[in-house]
């Protein structure tokens, strides 16, 4: 019950910042997502549309470091909305790092046909407006998106979030015994509900991902969940 207190006074806090930064937003992209409210912490989970994100990103510093792409797909009544698919690479105007390449599999080339962070951060925003965001490892996706919209609009909002890891935590905090981290990587997750492997480090692959592990973590709770249960 405490848990679920403190998840409602946030969210209640959330909305007042939501309000707030509303009539600090100038014109544009920042200010449409904001006027759309979040979704109530008390709707039924089952109910809430969800927009499952994943970034490729040239570091882990989202001050040092930028987006390189974006991927995206819809979520709602427990189903994953295939023909919502977006998948960008941004044009970072920077040489990318050998090392990075290896990982994301992303070339120069290709980044330097990339589209603008504007055009990508637009699509994102009007995409995400009024539903929660679903992502593996939320200190990622959260700190480069305020990032950008800090450098965009000059505003860093908050965005409500569900984290598949933090999920796969909690129930393994519960069990109190000694796990290995690396047990709360998508792929192992992923593979400990029967899913099947995947190319990883793509953002539309990994936010597809992401929303089948959604799934499979919740595939037992019943209708009356509520969505206060999964937020952080």
């Amino acid at each position: 019950m405490l848990r679920h207190h403190l998840l409602f006074k946030w969210l209640i806090g959330y909305e007042i910042e939501r309000k707030r930064n509303l009539l600090l937003a100038p014109e544009g992209p920042l200010k449409d997502f904001l006027s759309v409210p979040f979704p109530d912490v008390n709707s039924a989970f089952q109910a809430v549309n969800i927009l499952a994100v994943d970034f490729e990103t040239t570091g882990l510093d989202a001050v040092q470091d930028k987006l390189l792409s974006v991927g995206f797909v819809d979520m709602s009544q427990q189903q994953i909305k295939l023909n919502t698919c977006y998948h960008q690479i941004i044009n970072t105007k920077q040489k990318l790092k050998a090392d990075n390449v290896v990982i994301h599999q992303i070339t120069d080339q290709q980044q330097q046909q990339g589209q603008p962070l504007e055009v990508v951060v637009e699509a994102l925003l009007k995409a995400l407006a009024g539903k929660v965001m679903l992502v593996h490892y939320a200190r990622i996706e959260r700190e480069f998106l305020q990032q950008a919209c800090l450098e965009l609009y000059g505003l860093a909002p908050s965005f409500p979030i569900i984290d598949t890891l933090a999920i796969a935590k909690r129930r393994l905090d519960k069990k109190d015994v000694a796990y290995d981290p690396s047990e709360l990587r998508l792929g192992a997750l992923r593979k400990r509900h029967h899913l099947p492997q995947y190319f990883a480090h793509n953002a539309l692959n990994d936010a597809i991902a992401t929303a089948e592990l959604l799934l499979a973590q919740t595939c037992h709770y019943s209708n009356k969940t509520r969505l206060k249960e999964f937020l952080l």
